[in-house]
């Protein structure tokens, strides 16, 4: 089953634990060269952070890329009058999950909650969302069921509007959360560094 396949490459992967500043992060390397950092919240054990990285073609370390959470701030150059900057009233798109439900915000959508639809397209394993007005249109997959080969089910979709975001949260099925629980009894076990030096002992 292909959720105990991604449960299993997460138990075989190399495992550094760090407990700072409040939050658990672990640091996951995986035998093909990728690598995933996650953060937890040390209180509710909620997960706030989960990023991943490639290797290039030429060995070279690539570029984190965020998958829950703040996305990354850019660069900072000297140039910054200069430089072409994204308009910071354009939507911005993160996903910020609950302890039950997987769920994303989009900032800056000033439009009423009528005008948006939420839908689940199962042909292309995506959530796609649009307005009525034409003003926005979004359609992201929800990456764990694709790791975890679990079916999209639109009764689990629900979405809510207020203060120009839009909130959108899809349940997490059972699978995903015994999965996640089995997951943070590991993660517990690391012996977690405190600050300072990192302890990189591995499971």
């Amino acid at each position: 089953m292909a959720v105990q396949s991604w449960i299993d490459t997460l138990k075989s992967s190399k495992k550094t634990a760090l407990i700072h500043d409040g939050k658990r992060k672990i640091h996951y390397l995986f035998t093909d060269g990728k690598e995933m950092a996650e953060e937890y919240d040390l209180q509710t054990d909620e997960l706030i952070v989960r990023k991943w990285r490639n290797k290039s073609t030429l060995g070279a370390q690539g570029t984190w890329q965020v998958e829950v959470g703040e996305p990354l701030a850019g660069p900072v150059t000297s140039l910054d009058s200069e430089v072409i900057k994204e308009n910071c009233s354009n939507p911005l798109f993160m996903r910020k999950d609950t302890k039950t439900s997987f769920q994303w915000r989009i900032r800056n959508l000033p439009y009423p909650k009528d005008v948006f639809s939420v839908s689940v397209e199962p042909s292309e394993r995506c959530i796609i969302i649009k307005t009525s007005n034409k003003k926005y249109y979004k359609k992201f997959t929800v990456v764990d069921l694709d790791r975890s080969q679990l079916p999209l089910d639109g009764s689990a979709l629900s979405f809510t509007h207020a203060n120009n975001t839009l909130i959108v949260s899809y349940k997490k099925p059972k699978e995903i959360l015994t999965l996640e629980q089995e997951l943070m009894k590991e993660l517990k076990k690391l012996k977690g560094t405190g600050d300072g030096d990192v302890d990189c002992k591995t499971q």
